[in-house]
């Protein structure tokens, strides 16, 4: 597939600005999502990651494409390529946003770039958000996007990454099709991988439903908060090196590091590295 890289750079530099009032319903209902027992009453702090509950798109049914997304060309370039993924992102928490507060939100897009990997044409767009709350800057988030083709009947096996130590905590979660339809209304995430297990096999050629890799980020964080509940996580970053489905349990493992850094990782069904991530706590 031709990919029109003068054309998508084009995009570079395009804002998009938002405002979110951080109400307590969608957090309970993450809280319940993940089995934990949260309040969230007026004046908390929200945990971190949770602000993807908030700024959520809310495009129009008839602007959605095949996919469950929406149509692309509008504040995101027009990448041809049919399979997106959210590829990974690093975040500086400043302050956190409390229940009740309005927050803003500017997204830039900052890069559009154009590789070559294993299966294809792969093309990355740079997302920066920038959010505030109160006139003060409260997260920095830059959000990395990868679009690429469809697989061919035999693809080429996906590299193992290693696991950068030994595992202090362990977690398992065993997915079903119940917790990634609840994850995908409190995000109103359309995109059919997520819940419609007949596109995901035979269209997008994935074994079984996709495990969000924000879902996924936001289960490392919460391993950190389990193992260490007075902990500041001050920044975060995580990329997602393979997809993990809803056909087996996998793993979520942690080590607590020197300097305030903690590593943490997901592990597919296999013990190959699925998710890498690590954030900085005070």
């Amino acid at each position: 597939m031709t990919v029109d890289l003068d054309l998508l750079r084009q995009w570079i530099g395009r804002q998009s600005h938002e405002s979110d009032l951080i109400t307590p319903a969608p957090l309970r209902g993450l809280s319940a999502t993940l089995d934990r027992h949260d309040e969230w009453n007026e004046g908390q702090d929200i945990a971190p990651l949770w602000h993807w509950l908030y700024f959520l798109p809310m495009h129009r049914q008839s602007t959605l494409g095949s996919d469950g997304h929406a149509q692309r060309g509008g504040f995101l370039p027009p990448v041809p390529l049919p399979r997106r993924m959210w590829a990974g992102s690093q975040l500086v928490f400043h302050r956190p946003l409390q229940v009740g507060q309005m927050a803003q939100r500017c997204s830039t897009i900052e890069d559009v770039q154009l590789k070559v990997g294993r299966t294809g044409p792969l093309v990355f767009v740079k997302v920066h958000h920038e959010i505030a709350a109160n006139g003060q800057r409260a997260i920095d988030e830059v959000h990395h996007i990868v679009y690429r083709d469809l697989p061919s009947p035999a693809p080429p096996a996906a590299s193992a990454a290693t696991a950068p130590g030994e595992a202090l905590w362990v977690r398992t979660v065993v997915p079903d099709d119940v917790l990634l339809f609840r994850y995908s209304a409190l995000t109103f995430n359309g995109h059919r991988i997520h819940y419609d297990r007949r596109y995901a096999t035979e269209v997008e050629g994935y074994p079984g439903l996709v495990v969000h890799g924000p879902l996924m980020a936001t289960w490392l964080l919460d391993l950190l908060h389990e193992h260490l509940p007075q902990a500041r996580v001050s920044a975060f970053e995580f990329k997602a090196v393979q997809p993990v489905f809803d056909v087996a349990p996998f793993q979520l493992c942690g080590q607590p590091g020197v300097d305030g850094e903690v590593m943490l990782w997901a592990l597919t069904p296999e013990g190959q590295v699925a998710m890498q991530a690590s954030a900085r706590v005070a």
